[in-house]
Order: C-alpha cells, then structure tokens, then sequence
C-alpha cells in the first residue's frame, strides 16, 4: 500500500467534503450566520423563498436542533466526514465483491473515458462516465427502490444525478441492515447533506476513484490509514494546546499498523490456544508470534497450574479496550475462525 497516495487524497477530501455538505446546508437555509424560517403551505416547506416537499421540514428541523447543541462548524465536520466513511466503505466492498446486487455503486468496470457513458447535465456541465449502478440500474435490487421509478428516470434522459442519489441513498439503508454503526438509515438530516452533483468529473466520488488506484484497495487496513490521514490537518491545528472535548479524536486517535495489529492478537488470543495445544498447527500461521521464554521450575509448575487441559472456541472472549476501525477484530476474527477449523467446524457453521 502506498502511504504517499493517502496522504495526500485524505487532507484534501476532508476540506471538499466539508465545502460540499455546509453548501448543501445553505441551500436547505443553514449557515453559519443565519438560520432561515420554515414556511409550511400544504405540502410544501418554502425556505429562503424555495419550495420543498414538505417531509424536508422535518428533516430542516432536526438539522436545526442538532446545530443548536453542536454549533454548526461541529456539525458540518461530522457530517463530512459520514459521508467521507461511507464513500470509503462502500468502495472497499465494490472492489472486493461485498455488495449483494453484484454492481458497482461508485465506479464502473469500464473504462471511465467510454464515450458511450458521456452524459450532458442541465448546466451544461458533462460528465464521462456513470457508475455500473446508474448504467444498470433496472437490474439492480435495492429496498424501496421502484423498478418503475427507475425505469422513468433512465428514459428521462437527463435525470441521471437524481437516479444516482436515490440508488446510493438505497444502497446506504439497505448496508444498515448489516452494518447499523457505520450505515445509518439514511431518512434524517444526513440526506439533506449528501453532497451534489455526484456525476459530474471532478465529484467528490470520482475523485476518491481517480486518486487512489484500485491496487491500493487490497487491504481492509486501507481504511485506518484514511481515516488518520483525513484528521492529520486537524490535529496539527490543536495538538499542542488545550484540546476542546469535540477535538479529543483528532488529537488522540492513531491507526494501529497491520503488523502491530497481528503481534498483539497473535501473542494474546493465539498465545492462550497454543498454551494449551502447543501442537497445534496454528503456530505456523503466525508469523508474528513469539515463543514463551524459559522460566525456573517454580514458574513453570504454576503457569501449568492456570493453563486449562482444553479450550471451547464458542467461549473465548476478546476484547479491544480502544475500539476505533475495528482492525484488531478483523484480525481476531481470521484467527478465531483457523481456531474453529482447526476444532472440526464446517465453514458455513463458524459464527458471523
């Protein structure tokens, strides 16, 4: 993985990404400056004298009421930065085949200059290409997604972007089913600020697929190290002075290299299963593990004393005390699951 690549995508991104969202939430009437009044006639909201399908005022006001607790430069940073982590997780699973519907939804697997994928916006603005989502969307199973709907809105011809934001915000509810922490049903406040214009070619998404190479996807760690380098201009700005309690993360959060990540696990989890079977063939597996030193008889009688005669995988237990991406668990889980196979488990019967 090539470090210099994040580097210099991450701080970058963090900058659009805030741009982008406290753009969307002056549209809806939200600055810094000034909140604008919400007007309900019927079933509309009017705001900033433009009209609104009325279920966007409610969406307004817990926007509203949430700036109120937070501050609104607060708010805009973790809106960011949401969407930042979702584009980030949903492209890792594209690469690797995760998504169920089998397309991808932030790329496409032809080459982003066919011509035939060129598409004229409103604005006159064009874009190159369209993600494999939007190009075969009648074929693409997503929850409260109309095939009729979709159907209408490819035969538009020019209403693209607006298929594009109902098919991602879709792709997002249906990943909440599997993934409630990071994918929040997407029917509040942050759709209100998903950013615009999401075709067009210098889009937030198409520049998180230019920018970093396919190749650099292989590793789930990839997503750690975006994540430290996204924050890498903020913690420069409050390290070293009193850090507010909405700045602690960036000043304190560090991304846990792999080979860091492995030691640890393999020296815990791993350690405490070849203590108790240490032929098993798990040991040659890890390549980070280090084998106990000699300790005098005495130790060595007690230690014996603790170590149980058999372990049931279903009852080890870890736990990771500085929780952030979840890396060290990835990791326990590849390990815990070499420990149920090696005990005679089906792969189908391995907890999930």
């Amino acid at each position: 993985m090539n470090r210099n690549i994040l580097k210099n995508y991450a701080p970058k991104a963090r900058r659009d990404f805030i741009k982008a969202v406290t753009e969307r939430a002056a549209y809806y009437g939200l600055t810094k400056k000034k909140i604008e009044p919400i007007i309900e006639q019927g079933e509309v909201a009017v705001i900033a004298g433009k009209p609104f399908p009325l279920a966007v005022a409610e969406k307004r006001k817990r926007l509203e009421r949430r700036i109120a607790r937070e501050g609104f430069e607060q708010v805009m940073e973790a809106m960011a930065y949401t969407w930042f982590n979702r584009f980030v997780a949903i492209r890792f699973m594209e690469i690797h085949g995760y998504l169920g519907h089998g397309y991808r939804v932030l790329s496409t697997t032809n080459s982003t200059n066919d011509s035939n994928t060129a598409e004229k916006f409103p604005d006159g603005s064009k874009s190159t290409w369209l993600p494999d989502i939007v190009r075969y969307a009648e074929h693409v199973d997503l929850p409260d997604v109309a095939r009729e709907n979709v159907i209408e809105l490819k035969l538009a011809g020019n209403r693209d972007e607006e298929l594009y934001r109902k098919l991602l915000v879709a792709q997002c509810n249906a990943l909440n089913k599997a993934m409630p922490f990071l994918f929040e049903e997407v029917d509040h406040e942050t759709e209100l600020l998903l950013p615009e214009n999401l075709l067009h070619s210098d889009s937030l998404i198409r520049k998180l697929v230019r920018e970093i190479p396919e190749e650099e996807w292989q590793e789930v760690e990839i997503i750690g190290w975006l994540y430290q380098f996204y924050i890498s201009e903020k913690k420069a700005q409050v390290i070293g002075k009193v850090v507010k309690s909405e700045d602690i993360p960036a000043a304190t959060q560090l991304f846990t290299p792999n080979w860091i990540v492995k030691y640890m696990v393999q020296n815990t989890l791993g350690g405490k299963w070849l203590a108790t079977y240490p032929n098993s063939p798990l040991k040659g597996k890890m390549e980070y593990y280090i084998e106990p030193a000699e300790q005098a008889p005495e130790v060595e009688e007690k230690l014996k004393a603790v170590t149980p005669q058999s372990l049931d995988p279903e009852k080890l237990t870890l736990l990771d005390p500085a929780c952030g991406s979840g890396h060290i668990l990835v990791e326990a889980y590849d390990l815990l699951k070499n420990i149920y196979q090696e005990r005679g488990y089906r792969t189908r019967d391995i907890p999930r």
